[in-house]
């Protein structure tokens, strides 16, 4: 066992004397506030840390307080001076002393604070997130969208509790024109450290629809530039540039523009400004189709005026045409008449020869014809002669009857069936035997 062992709290008491006797009483710091808590008696709670360049990893970490006596003087003059508040993610220079205790470790203690370093390091970090997207190419493409003539249906991001969004629905929806809009509201976060992921859902929702909306409205109240700083983030302005549908903005601060301003496809100050704006492009369209209105009245005014000199002038150069066409048709016609009443003289005088020619030769046709038919008349009738009954009975002939029928056949008369013969000169009756 080494005899020279000693107590810790003697160790500490050492090393708290060795840092105390080795540094200066007090240096300036440059760090990132991770955490920051101030409690119910004043003070200040801060962890302070350093990032590698990737800013993925942390190289030092640090506990830190700002006593309420000093709390009370810095916080109003770092914030009325930078316009943003003390708060997680942003970075600062301050002065401090080291302490060290035995139970609470190593700390520093905050006395002062500079607010320009923390004014250029926001600008810096601005200024390398806007270099980034011109660099990746993206930073005008939300710009380059064309904006609808009558947006009229509109997505709106936006807190749903802010006061800017019931500003922004009462200017839209009862403007004095009467234009009527849909305005869907997608909620989110606006401000603190979940507002950034919060505002990129609710655009990846936006864009699952996108074909139902003409534009997306990103809107919220003023508020300390700190609580803006989600607008000034690199991965919720890399979405607003290669969003689909135009993007408005109007965050209502009016300190220096975010990037979101800046990338968005129209910046307004306010969101009763963006409504104002939106009820100006139907004011804009109806006037346009109003113009327009007009124009094509004058134009089909003009034209039809123009037409109808145009017809004027070709009726009175028509008429002299139409009566010199008249005069010589009319000459042409009493000719063509004079030649048509000869030609019908002609083919009438024709035509009466030609059908005394051919009455002659019918009349002629029909005599022959009837001679004929007459010849053929006498034969049939002297034929017919040579069959009279009378001739034959007066040529020694004669036929006998039974029952009023001339008998062919002996088989069907009976024993002393009466028989009448008939002779050229008388009836001879009989009985059959």
């Amino acid at each position: 066992m080494d005899n020279k062992a000693i107590p810790l709290c003697d160790l500490l008491g050492q090393v708290k004397l060795a840092l105390r006797n080795a540094l200066p009483p007090s240096w300036w710091v440059m760090a990132e506030i991770s955490e920051i808590k101030v409690n119910y008696n004043g003070h200040c709670y801060l962890e302070l840390i350093e990032k590698n360049e990737s800013g993925e990893s942390i190289k030092a970490k640090v506990r830190a307080t700002i006593w309420s006596s000093v709390f009370r003087m810095l916080q109003p003059y770092f914030e009325t001076t930078t316009g943003i508040r003390l708060n997680a993610g942003i970075k600062i220079m301050v002065k401090a002393n080291a302490e060290f205790h035995e139970i609470y470790g190593f700390s520093l203690n905050i006395t002062d604070i500079e607010p320009s370093f923390t004014i250029g390091e926001l600008a810096r970090q601005k200024q390398e997130i806007i270099n980034r997207l011109k660099a990746e190419g993206v930073f005008e493409m939300n710009k380059s969208l064309t904006f609808p003539d009558i947006p009229g249906r509109i997505a709106v991001i936006s807190s749903k509790t802010a006061a800017g969004l019931g500003d922004f629905m009462d200017q839209l929806t009862k403007n004095p024109f009467g234009y009527k809009f849909y305005v869907k509201l997608f909620p989110a976060i606006m401000q603190g450290n979940d507002a950034e992921q919060s505002v990129i859902e609710a655009l990846d929702i936006v864009y699952r629809y996108d074909n139902l909306f003409d534009a997306v409205v990103l809107i919220r109240g003023g508020g300390a530039q700190s609580d803006l700083n989600c607008f000034n983030s690199y991965w919720l302005n890399y979405n607003i540039c290669q969003f689909p549908l135009p993007v408005l903005t109007g965050i209502g601060h009016e300190q220096d523009e975010t990037i979101a301003d800046l990338v968005a496809w129209k910046k307004l100050k306010t969101p009763t400004a963006v409504a104002e704006y939106l009820v100006g492009c139907f004011q804009r369209a109806e006037e346009n189709i109003n113009e327009r209105t007009m124009n094509l009245v004058s134009i089909v005014t003009e034209k039809v005026r123009m037409e109808n000199d145009r017809l004027n002038r070709a009726i009175m150069m028509l008429k002299p045409a139409v009566k010199k066409i008249l005069a010589a048709n009319a000459v042409n016609l009493r000719m063509l008449c004079i030649n048509l009443k000869n030609s019908v003289s002609q083919l009438i005088i024709k035509e009466n020869g030609m059908l005394r020619t051919h009455r002659t030769h019918l009349n002629t046709a029909i005599k022959v014809f009837l001679n004929q038919q007459h010849h053929k008349l006498e034969m049939r009738e002297k034929k017919n002669s040579y069959l009279d009954p009378f001739l034959i009975l007066k040529r020694g002939y004669s036929i006998t009857y039974h029952n009023g029928k001339a008998i062919k056949d002996a088989a069907g008369i009976d024993t002393d069936d009466i028989l009448e013969t008939r002779l050229a000169q008388g009836i001879l009756k009989s009985k059959s035997l």
